[in-house]
């Protein structure tokens, strides 16, 4: 049973009010410092059919990169390395490299981007690297993609990757890489040009998975999942780089057969800044 108030209690209930009430700055939360602002998202519900990612020489390697054979929001968001621009194996002279081919190797259909690399009778494997323009040229983000490997087959791999866009020869950070038929790893190459660090998932590519990278000052951070794999602090970069999605031929020794390929699908993918 609630019991009436007397003149007492309620000057004292008065009196604990005015001890107990909040100043004008108590309910503040103190400076946290930067944050994660979300920057681009694309969950792929506009289809893109395969041969629009042509003619992409335009203004390459930076935000106002584009290619001719897409519109709309797909030419707003999207660049792609141009057909013909050499794959890290053919650079290093692998006897089966790469050479860039979005016509033939990249299109988006049922909300999903679709990335196909593929090796005819002869010749070199028809790579793939596509570019979120709007991600491009940040220091420090997070950045997260859902992905499967439909198909996998020998000789195929990626290496999703930050890239600085003053190349000093050493700095990069690798999530997802690795070839399809092997396991997710994670690498940062430090860039004061000591060893890279790698982090090793254990986990197949043929399964959905999604990652994510965390890079922010003097800190690089690798989830698979929602798990973290792997953290490194040692000499982190610093300077701008761009988000490249890059797939191309197996570095691991491995050997695309002729007439092969191999399928990425894409289900989303998302940005922040930090600060």
């Amino acid at each position: 049973m609630r019991r009436p108030l007397t003149i007492a209690g309620i000057l004292a209930a008065l009196l604990l009010w005015h001890v107990a009430a909040p100043t004008a700055d108590a309910g503040r939360v103190a400076d946290a410092g930067p944050t994660w602002k979300l920057r681009f998202v694309d969950a792929f519900n506009t289809p893109v059919a395969k041969g629009r990612f042509r003619d992409c020489s335009h203004n390459v390697d930076t935000p106002r990169a584009y290619c001719g054979g897409l519109t709309g929001s797909a030419r707003a968001n999207w660049w792609a390395y141009p057909k013909g621009w050499p794959d890290t194996a053919t650079q290093r002279d692998y006897p089966v490299g790469g050479l860039y081919d979005p016509a033939s190797t990249v299109w988006i259909s049922g909300g999903q981007m679709h990335i196909r690399m593929w090796r005819g009778p002869s010749g070199p494997v028809h790579s793939a690297a596509v570019v979120p323009k709007k991600l491009m040229e940040q220091r420090y983000g997070r950045y997260e993609e859902r992905f499967r490997v439909s198909k996998v087959a020998v000789g195929y791999k990626s290496a999703h990757l930050l890239w600085p866009v003053v190349n000093d020869g050493c700095s990069e950070i690798d999530f997802p890489e690795l070839e399809w038929s092997e396991t997710i790893a994670g690498f940062v190459h430090p860039a004061n040009c000591t060893r890279q660090t790698a982090f090793d998932s254990g986990r197949r590519w043929s399964d959905w998975h999604t990652s994510q990278i965390e890079w922010k000052p003097g800190e690089v951070r690798f989830y698979l999942d929602g798990e973290l794999i792997g953290r490194s602090t040692n000499s982190v970069p610093d300077r701008p780089m761009s988000w490249i999605i890059q797939n191309e031929a197996a570095l691991n020794g491995d050997r695309a057969a002729v007439n092969s390929s191999a399928q990425m699908d894409i289900a989303y993918v998302k940005g922040w800044t930090w600060g």
